[in-house]
């Protein structure tokens, strides 16, 4: 079946909160989908930090006037949001989540985090109990819809004024499949990405893992670069 993005649902008028939203993979989530005119709610911490940041995104370039973008505690921003993007750092991630477990129950979760470490030798994926980050969420959150998405996105290019489009695929890892129309119709709204199934959420381990290879792309290479599935 070849890929045909006129079959999405309509997904404009959901709330897209972003738990770590102030980050930079957060913060560039966010940045495109207030372009795209999403209602979008930065979660953080602290709720002061999260509103001066959702300020400076709705004053962006390319933001539309009354867009609607605010800022908030991680648990308001968890109880107001229809879909609700973890985009925390990977020592916080358990944490954070599990927090949130409540607020969080019955909303569609996406899971962006890639356990990585760093040394002298670059990159490297870690090893995680469950699994993945995302098998992590799901253990944490038995109440929510977990899905891994929005993993491989390149963060300078999501904050990037003069990027109009940003040209590759969203592999999506879940145990629902209601969910993979959604998470796609989401990643449509930021010109030139598509959003692919890649298996349940067994399947999220190389997923998240391949991003070191991405980094050792992008600094042997200097570019921001992505993944495009051939043949759909």
């Amino acid at each position: 079946m070849a890929y045909d993005a006129t079959t999405l649902p309509d997904v404009s008028g959901l709330t897209v909160g972003i738990i770590g939203g102030t980050g930079d993979q957060g913060r560039g989530l966010a940045y495109r989908f207030a372009r795209a005119g999403q209602r979008v709610l930065i979660g953080s911490r602290s709720a002061e930090r999260a509103a001066q940041s959702a300020a400076e995104i709705a004053a962006l370039p390319g933001v539309p006037a009354g867009a609607e973008v605010a800022g908030a505690d991680n648990d308001e921003v968890a109880r107001d949001s229809d879909v609700v993007i973890i985009a925390v750092p990977w020592d916080g991630h358990a944490a954070i989540v599990a927090a949130l477990a409540e607020p969080l129950a019955g909303k569609i979760v996406v899971d962006c985090v890639n356990p990585l470490g760093f040394d002298k030798q670059g990159p490297y994926a870690l090893r995680v109990d469950e699994g993945s980050a995302v098998q992590q969420a799901a253990r944490l959150l038995p109440d929510s819809r977990v899905c891994a998405a929005f993993n491989h996105v390149s963060a300078p290019l999501l904050a990037d004024p003069e990027v109009d489009r940003i040209d590759l695929d969203v592999l999506i890892c879940t145990e629902d499949r209601e969910l993979v129309d959604v998470v796609a119709a989401l990643a449509a709204r930021i010109p030139g990405m598509r959003g692919i199934y890649a298996g349940r959420l067994r399947n999220a381990h190389q997923i998240e893992a391949f991003t070191a290879n991405l980094i050792a792309i992008n600094k042997r290479y200097k570019a921001h670069a992505g993944l495009r599935v051939t043949d759909l």
